[in-house]
């Protein structure tokens, strides 16, 4: 089973993209189509062992289509692999190259035909009208001089939309190419023959009306705006653009110990590689020399340098700022972040939300709906409108079919789409299905897993108590110095904690913290005899000036093991473990010398981001297995009134279908593997992206950095995707509804008023542009 982007050519309306999914629907070996109007492309699932990819392109190609496949298609299966991985390493590659040099080509033919079909049609209009226009020459009224300049007007300028008429024949469908097709040659024909075989219209003793002016007037016009349309969908796509562009072309590896700069296309995997200041980093990798300030903001959005150590995982395409560091290679090609972003944001602009398929369910009833209003006008007119009845039938009916319009309702719901995900991304959020940008702003219950996602994910030391006229830093001193051979999270955290007294670092432990808390200024003693005592904590012996001193750290069980009562510091104990906190009591030669609590910290943007969240009427629940009081003290904390503890990982999803079975539109937030069935579970399922891989697979939405604020971040743009959408079908069916019947000439008989088919391809063209200005006020 494979499932791929393709880019597909042609496309000019909603029924464009029903028709296609129609033919690949029917074709052997496809099990899902969706085609996006907006991004041009298709997202195609299908079986290679029954359909190939030139199959695909052959069955699209029969209805009027085009679809780009890669060239890799032919390739043996080894040398396919090497191209595709060097295809997703060069952003720059013949893929992305061909898709840009196709637009450009596309518009710069549009732009010539545009040019010459506007100076033909001027001339074609003013020969029309010499008697608004006196200054014209005569001989450009002349019924053969206009058939000559409207002619490659229609045929050339006009060429595009006779595929439409291919549909018809072949397919017996329809789409807005057919409307423009039929209702211009329907003009120009008549003309034609107006002037081929002038008496047999002149015998009634009527001067026939020639519509040279109309067929060429709104192919120019159409054209014109299908130019703006094409020029704004590249705005519209800027974000992928942007990413595209950030990939470097080559990498300075080490080999042999010489440094070497290659393409980054021969990069593998555990090649050294070797970065300096203002370098962008060419892949994935792992920190194994040296240190640095990485600016990150293309791939989360935050704007401050992240520090990184040796071990520190380095993400391709991202700046080094400051230091020089060598990292050995572990992601390339199109397994890289970089290029799982661009993927995950292609996917979501080529999906479909719910409201688009009725916008398209609608669209494909649209066009036949369309032809049998105008053949209805044109039949009414004819018998029964006032002489010359064929001028105004011929009128009425060309006016109907240019000015429905399609094109407005196919891009309404995917131009939003597009431009959203593209703009989220660019804040550090990405959206892996357009369903999830559609479904966010209904939320009104969010999970929030405890650890990683409101806390830190790791323990760090907060409360340091000294009992009995005791100092804090000796306290400290002792505890480091019988933590210091412990591999324990949380002996860690007070060895990070006394390596660097001055703040707390929220970097993992590593072997450099473990080598500046063992130095003289940290004090730590020589420890001896270290013995870890299972569940309950450790015992060692420590040299303290000329003595070897019993000394312990654990928990209430070890204390009572070794005979001590500690019941007048049980108030302090107590206090710090109503907060959730675990207490480590410190005794050194058989006395209690004090106590060290340890916690996972909240973040400190979750109090704000919770109250954000309450204040827009979100039921916000959180899910731990930690016990009950533990539990009940963090989400005090932090403003959680709803608390889910001693929930067991398997459980997690169970209690999101609780909620759902309720009624609730149910969000999960949460980055571990034990998150992944609940994320799935919910109706949106929204991953930390500094969790693991297997939960960001899982999640529809991934957040690439830490911040909370960013779950308040993903409802508004929701809500103002949908606000955008609906505005968009609101114009585009109002504008059909209300436009259609005054084009069939319904206000003739009370006003006198009839649409003149030039306006009418005015009023078509100016609806698409305006769904697309709509939309792209979402890039703000």
């Amino acid at each position: 089973m494979k499932k791929e982007t393709y880019k597909i050519q042609g496309m000019h309306c909603a029924s464009c993209v029903a028709t296609i999914e129609k033919v690949l629907s029917k074709t052997a070996g496809v099990y899902s189509a969706s085609i996006n109007y907006a991004s041009e492309s298709g997202l195609i699932e299908f079986d290679e062992n029954i359909v190939s990819e030139s199959g695909l392109a052959k069955a699209v190609e029969d209805s009027g289509y085009h679809l780009i496949v890669s060239n890799n298609a032919k390739v043996d299966s080894q040398k396919k692999e090497k191209e595709i991985k060097m295809l997703n390493m060069d952003m720059n590659s013949p893929q992305h190259n061909h898709m840009e040099m196709e637009r450009e080509e596309q518009i710069k033919e549009m732009k010539l035909k545009l040019i010459i079909g506007g100076i033909l049609s001027v001339f074609i209009f003013l020969g029309s009208f010499l008697e608004w226009f006196s200054f014209v020459p005569k001989i450009m009224n002349n019924n053969w001089v206009l058939l000559l300049l409207t002619t490659p007007v229609q045929f050339w300028v006009g060429w595009q939309f006779y595929s439409g008429l291919k549909l018809l024949v072949k397919y017996r469908t329809a789409d807005m190419n057919t409307l423009v097709a039929v209702g211009t040659l329907s003009a120009y024909f008549y003309s034609m023959a107006v002037t081929v075989f002038p008496a047999f219209f002149t015998k009634s003793g009527m001067t026939p009306a020639l519509y040279f002016d109309t067929s060429a007037v709104i192919i120019v016009l159409i054209l014109l705006g299908k130019y703006f349309e094409v020029l704004m969908k590249g705005r519209a796509s800027e974000a992928i653009k942007k990413l595209i562009g950030l990939q470097p072309k080559t990498a300075k590896i080490l080999r042999d110990g010489k440094e070497t700069e290659i393409s980054i296309s021969e990069v593998k995997v555990g090649d050294l590689i070797v970065v300096r200041p203002g370098e962008r980093i060419p892949v994935d990798g792992k920190i194994t020399e040296g240190d640095s300030e990485i600016d990150e903001s293309m791939i989360t959005g935050e704007s401050m340098p992240v520090h990184k150590r040796i071990n520190g995982l380095v993400i391709g395409s991202t700046i080094n700022k400051f230091g020089t560091f060598t990292f050995s290679a572990t992601k390339i090609g199109k397994d890289t972040m970089l290029s799982q972003i661009i993927k995950m944001v292609e996917e979501a602009q080529g999906s479909k939300a719910p409201i688009q398929r009725l916008a398209d369910l609608i669209s494909s009833y649209f066009v036949p709906a369309v032809f049998i209003v105008a053949v209805l006008s044109f039949v009414i007119w004819f018998f029964f409108g006032p002489n010359p009845a064929f001028t105004f039938a011929l009128v009425n009916f060309v006016a109907v079919l240019i000015i429905a319009c399609p094109c407005a309702l196919g891009l309404a719901t995917p131009m939003a789409i597009m431009v959203s995900s593209g703009s989220a991304a660019s804040r550090g959020i990405l959206v892996k299905d357009a369903a999830s940008l559609e479904i966010a702003n209904k939320i009104d219950t969010i999970i929030l897993d405890k650890t990683g996602t409101l806390t830190q994910g790791k323990p760090q030391l907060t409360d340091i108590i000294a009992f009995n006229n005791e100092q804090q830093e000796d306290v400290l001193n002792l505890a480091a110095s019988l933590e210091q051979r412990s591999e324990h999270p949380l002996a860690q955290a007070i060895l990070q904690y006394a390596a660097s007294l001055d703040q707390k670092s929220s970097h993992p432990l590593d072997k450099t913290i473990i080598d500046e808390a063992k130095k003289e200024k940290i004090g730590l003693y020589k420890l001896e005899n270290f013995k870890a005592i299972s569940g309950k904590g450790l015992r060692g012996f420590l040299q303290i000036g000329t003595q070897k001193i019993e000394s312990y750290l654990g928990n209430r069980a070890l204390v009572v093991d070794i005979g001590l009562d500690f019941s007048p510091y049980e108030a302090n104990i107590a206090k710090l473990e109503n907060e959730g906190k675990t207490v480590m009591i410190l005794v050194v030669d058989k006395k209690i010398k004090g106590a060290l609590a340890v916690a996972d910290v909240l973040k400190k943007e979750s109090i704000e981001a919770i109250k954000a969240l309450k204040e827009n009427n979100i039921d916000v629940w959180m899910i731990t297995g930690d016990n009950n009081r533990t539990a009940r003290a963090i989400a005090a904390q932090v403003g959680i009134d709803n608390v889910m503890s001693e929930v067991l990982p398997d459980k997690k999803s169970e209690k999101v279908r609780e909620l759902q079975n309720q009624g609730k539109i149910v969000a999960m937030i949460g980055d571990g593997i034990n998150d992944a069935p609940a994320l799935t579970q919910a109706n949106i399922g929204i991953a930390m992206g500094e969790g693991t891989d297997i939960a960001m697979e899982s999640a529809n939405i991934t957040l690439m950095r830490g911040d909370l604020m960013l779950i308040f971040e993903v409802i508004k743009i929701s809500r103002r995707t949908m606000r955008v959408i609906k505005q968009n079908l609101f114009w585009a069916f109002f504008y059909n509804i209300a436009f259609i019947p005054v084009a069939a000439g319904i206000l003739y008989p009370f006003f006198k008023i009839l649409l003149n088919p030039i306006f009418a391809a005015i009023a078509m063209a100016f609806s698409s542009i305006s769904v697309v200005l709509n939309s792209l006020r979402l890039r703000a």
